[in-house]
């Protein structure tokens, strides 16, 4: 039996790095438990709004965040705020999937044009890979705006 899976986040500003990562996947910000968010609902406000409700004290409202895939696909992605600051590369990282079943210069275009987007949203580029058939179609490798490296593959 398989077993569903939660990637976790250490930042400094989780709900910053969530809607980045909401913006960069298509992913949701889900709302606060027994709220029922309006369509067109701002969800991170609907929290702040809920934790101030429940008692929250305000320095312990951006502790942490989570996004979910509207389709229910990938894995819920949660966000906790640390003190201490990333010291060395990603053991693990996301290999976003920007250029699906496309190949050569094609893919590379269509990577470039995601590259371009999600530095626009806060994401840094990083460097490059040129495809090297048959092991590698080419990737671009860039970091979120704390520093999580991630490719564009």
């Amino acid at each position: 039996m398989s077993r569903h899976v939660q990637i976790t986040f250490d930042a400094h500003d989780p709900q910053a790095l969530s809607v980045f990562w909401r913006d960069a996947l298509g992913y949701v910000i889900p709302g606060p438990p027994g709220v029922d968010l309006p369509e067109g609902a701002d969800p991170v406000a609907a929290w702040n709004e809920f934790l101030e409700r429940i008692g929250v004290p305000e320095e312990e409202r951006n502790t942490r965040s989570a996004l979910e895939d509207p389709d229910g696909q990938g894995p819920r992605l949660f966000f906790q705020r640390v003190p201490e600051d990333k010291v060395a590369k990603n053991r693990v990282h996301l290999d976003v999937r920007a250029a699906p079943g496309l190949q050569g210069e094609e893919r590379m275009a269509a990577l470039e044009a995601e590259c371009d987007r999600l530095v626009a949203l806060g994401a840094k580029r990083e460097r490059r890979f040129e495809p090297d058939p048959p092991m590698s179609g080419g990737f671009i490798v860039m970091t979120d705006p704390e520093g999580n490296e991630f490719c564009l593959d």
